[in-house]
């Protein structure tokens, strides 16, 4: 009988963290800028992630691991680069809804198999292949729910702002999942999973407060003010955030992050569910065959896995 591996729950995990805290960081963009929007994901995680760190160390009965230059480098880069997706996923939910916004986003899993394989030469089994690019053309299909397929429709589309902010924040995650999946193997072998993840997600965030708290310090000290006057709001942001970045850091750390990012397709199906219920966003008949292709990569995703 063969076990589950462990990238698996741990990446469904993830995918529920993560939409759950959009859903709420969505909710701030009528209040804060995009930066402000993301800035928030970022400093009220801090906490949350010393604190994960700390009680991972405690448990493990464990010290810190010696940290090399090429791992602060690769927190840095990773970090900069989520900084440019968020804010770009964020800014794509100004041009349509709650659901298409994160659809576009999802390219991310197709552009990661592309230069996993042909730059990095990773090898990736067919299957999972296969199923990272049917559950990529279903979170296409549920964004064109309704419309037309014909090419000149998808050169339209594409050309849109929804569709270049959403391309750019999946290009972003894909660079970033690389770069910190880096990050977690330049730490000694014998550093335990779940203390490699929390130690890479704790560095990188502490980078990534200090990056943009300082940039918007700078640039717009008024939006720097809200995100700690609407903490009631923004907190929880960065809760979520930190569970669901850890979920996200361990399993790049346990295989490659294509099939990590590909499993994550799951995640617009929790997406579609918090657009209905949460956000009371209709979803359209049409829908029904993008929900199918997504659940059959995501199956496959996990039987290559798997097996």
């Amino acid at each position: 009988m063969s076990v589950v591996p462990a990238w698996i729950p741990i990446t469904i995990a993830a995918a529920l963290f993560q939409v759950w805290r959009t859903a709420l960081q969505a909710r701030l963009r009528g209040a804060l800028s995009a930066p402000a929007a993301g800035f928030v994901r970022f400093v009220y995680a801090l906490p949350a992630d010393i604190l994960l760190l700390g009680a991972a160390l405690f448990l493990l009965r464990r010290s810190l691991p010696a940290i090399p230059p090429a791992f602060v480098l690769d927190c840095l880069a990773g970090g900069v680069a989520q900084i440019f997706g968020t804010m770009l996923l964020i800014m794509a939910f100004g041009h349509r809804n709650f659901v298409v916004g994160t659809a576009y986003a999802k390219t991310e899993a197709a552009q990661l198999v592309i230069f996993s394989v042909l730059v990095l030469g990773v090898r990736i089994p067919p299957e999972a292949i296969v199923g990272i690019m049917l559950a990529v053309a279903g979170v296409l299909a549920l964004s064109f729910a309704g419309q037309k397929f014909s090419a000149a429709d998808l050169l339209r589309a594409s050309a849109q702002p929804a569709a270049l902010c959403g391309l750019g924040s999946g290009f972003s995650f894909a660079v970033t999942a690389i770069l910190l999946r880096n990050a977690t193997l330049t730490l000694g072998a014998d550093t335990p999973v779940l203390l490699k993840a929390l130690l890479t997600l704790t560095v990188t965030n502490a980078l990534q407060t200090l990056a943009q708290g300082g940039f918007m310090a700078l640039r717009n000290r008024a939006e720097l003010a809200k995100c700690f006057t609407l903490w009631h709001r923004a907190a929880p942001v960065g809760v979520l955030s930190a569970f669901g970045s850890g979920c996200w850091f361990a399993g790049f750390a346990l295989t490659n992050v294509a099939l990590v990012r590909g499993l994550g397709q799951i995640e617009i199906l929790f997406t579609l569910a918090v657009g209905h219920f949460f956000l009371r966003e209709r979803t359209k008949r049409g829908e029904i065959t993008g929900l199918v292709l997504v659940g059959l990569g995501v199956v496959l995703i996990a039987a290559a896995g798997i097996g």
